[in-house]
């Protein structure tokens, strides 16, 4: 507390057990004995004081009022370490107004504060502090610039961080490690991999902090391929990796589905002495069942020394999007009874769940626990209301699923409408789904997917009018349909195959055995459905089209190079079209039971 002795003297009271608790006016002419010491209020105390209480936003603040009404608030460098401070709680309206109210705040200051917007995610507010700061000559430092090309990296257009680039080079800034770091992640964020290339490659030193920068950009914007391309590329200079290099090189093997090379790279961290601490045995747990290996994922998951959040998450998500709803609920049960407070993907693992096993009334209950539990870090986001939505889709109640939709309290995005055009497609509901799609086309007009779904819907019904229509929209708005592929692991590479495709050197083999598998379910019933593929060719042609497709051919590659009893890891991307793929991969695993054919869409299970 504060004493006021002398009439031109001010002193603060610091209590020894418990500095400072709290802080208060008070008059020592009416006070017998103090139990500590007064100290006089210097700049030396209120130093004191600011350490003291840097966790408290409270107390911080109580501090600015005691630096404004004793007048000491004119030293910049108490206010300095005030506004540091409160930046790092993430208080940055108070911060704010801290800075503006500044004489000529010094480089740091301006520093300071854009870091506090970006790690606040305010990426707006930071680029416009760095545009302020320009045009009141401020001149930036090395520090300055990997934050504010952090912030330019999370806006929607490139322009804005081409400019900051410009400004790098014109105050001679362009070959600091840590600015040419944030450039190059920014570029491969917006897809210009040239420059991100040229920036890495002309660095004066690639340390490891480039190297794992730059790979875990890759992988962060669905460069898997050219991820693991460059982790190789790591070994053959002879920059060994470390914990963080290993988590973003079996993020890639998850992505790709290239489970035997994302075990060889961490066989490699451990003979390497990699620290393969819990982030790196959670990544490695994802990477199973994004692969489809949930009897791998099993036992990692009931042999980690440790678990936190994270690591039941993802087993319980794993075990939901391979179709074993049963026991990701039980699992999800067990959690709650080890006393583990779940989050928002936990719940997106449960309410998934809930889709896959029908179970309409455990998913609503679900999502209710969600809605009502006040908790910020539980609270339904888009996600959950999109699977909601597949949920009340995939059991037919497709106008629950609307009216759902409409009643939702935050604004629907694409894949909230996606979910219902998918349902509709399932269902053949073209009216519903043809007022979706028509929401879905402002809302992602770029999105050639939901185009060549309700495309595939009209020709299911045989409605050739409006796919041509639809088609014709695509052509006018530039959108291209992104070509689906499918791809096998063998011998540590992955075979990658195209509708179609005969480019691969084993071509004439594949088809052969092709030909062979289809004749072989066709004799157990199997019919291919022809009904969405393009009305404009013969019956047969559009049974070459089908017969073609990636998926066959990879699964025929596999039969061909794989082993018996092993496996067959096959993956999707990329493909919207219906051409009763689950009929034939079932009759195909009912002919070839010497073979285990795993199958799992990447675009989905990297969600």
């Amino acid at each position: 507390m504060l004493s006021k002795t002398h009439p031109t003297k001010l002193y603060i009271i610091l209590p020894l057990d418990r500095f400072p608790s709290a802080v208060h006016f008070s008059s020592l002419a009416h006070t017998q004995k103090p139990s500590n010491l007064p100290v006089p209020l210097t700049k030396e105390a209120f130093t004191t004081l600011l350490q003291s209480c840097s966790s408290s936003q409270n107390q911080l603040k109580q501090i600015h009022g005691l630096l404004l009404t004793t007048g000491i608030s004119i030293k910049n460098s108490l206010i300095t370490h005030l506004l540091t401070n409160l930046t790092l709680l993430g208080e940055m309206s108070y911060v704010r107004q801290l800075f503006d109210e500044m004489h000529k705040p010094r480089i740091f200051l301006w520093n300071t504060l854009i870091k506090g917007y970006v790690k606040s995610e305010l990426h707006t507010e930071a680029a416009s502090v760095y545009r302020q700061m320009h045009l009141l000559s401020v001149r930036p430092d090395r520090f300055t610039y990997p934050f504010v090309v952090k912030a330019c990296a999370e806006l929607p257009q490139l322009w804005a961080g081409g400019a900051v680039h410009a400004h790098v080079i014109k105050y001679g800034l362009e070959f600091v490690s840590m600015v040419r770091t944030e450039l190059m992640i920014m570029y491969m964020r917006f897809g210009e991999l040239d420059w991100a290339d040229f920036l890495f490659g002309s660095m004066v030193e690639q340390d490891l902090v480039a190297w794992n920068a730059l790979i875990a950009a890759c992988v962060q914007n669905g460069l898997a391929s050219k991820a693991l391309g460059l982790f190789r590329q790591m070994s053959v200079v002879g920059m060994k990796p470390d914990a963080v290099t290993t988590v973003s090189a079996l993020s890639a093997c998850g992505q790709l589905g290239c489970l035997e090379i994302g075990e060889e790279i961490y066989g490699m961290a451990r003979k390497e002495g990699v620290d393969c601490n819990i982030i790196v045995e959670n990544t490695r747990l994802d990477m199973y069942v994004k692969c489809g290996s949930i009897d791998m994922a099993r036992p990692l998951f009931n042999k980690m020394p440790q678990r936190n959040l994270v690591s039941w998450s993802t087993m319980i998500l794993g075990y939901a999007t391979n179709g074993e709803s049963e026991q990701a609920l039980t699992l999800f049960s067990r959690m709650q009874k080890e006393g583990v407070q779940p989050n928002y993907v936990t719940y997106l693992g449960v309410i998934a769940a809930c889709g896959h096993a029908g179970l309409v009334n455990e998913g609503w209950a679900y999502f209710s626990q969600m809605a009502q539990s006040g908790d910020n870090n539980i609270q339904p986001r888009k996600e959950h209301y999109a699977c909601m939505v597949d949920l009340l889709g995939r059991a037919g109640y497709l106008e629950e699923a609307y009216s759902f939709i409409k009643s939702m309290p935050i604004e629907p995005d694409a894949g909230v409408w996606g979910a219902l055009l998918g349902a509709c497609s399932i269902h053949q509901d073209v009216k519903l789904g043809q007022h979706v799609a028509d929401l879905l086309f402002e809302v992602a007009p770029d999105t050639a997917s939901y185009h060549v779904l309700m495309s595939n819907m009209y020709a299911a019904a045989g409605r050739w009018d409006f796919v041509d229509k639809v088609r014709w929209r695509m052509r006018k708005n530039g959108v291209k349909k992104v070509a689906g592929y499918s791809a096998v692991e063998f011998n540590h590479e992955s075979h990658v195959f195209y509708g179609g495709d005969r480019s691969h050197p084993e071509s004439p083999y594949i088809y052969e055995k092709l030909e062979v598998l289809l004749n072989q379910i066709k004799s157990l019933g199997y019919m291919p459905k022809t009904s969405s593929v393009f009305h404009d060719v013969e019956t047969e042609e559009k049974e070459i089209t089908i017969k073609t497709h990636s998926e066959k051919l990879a699964i025929a590659f596999g039969i061909i190079k794989i082993t018996p009893g092993y496996p067959i890891r096959e993956n999707t991307q990329a493909h919207a079209s219906l051409c009763g793929l689950d009929a034939a991969r079932a009759s195909l695993g009912l002919e070839l039971p010497s073979y285990e054919v795993k199958s799992f869409d990447v675009s989905h299970t990297n969600n």
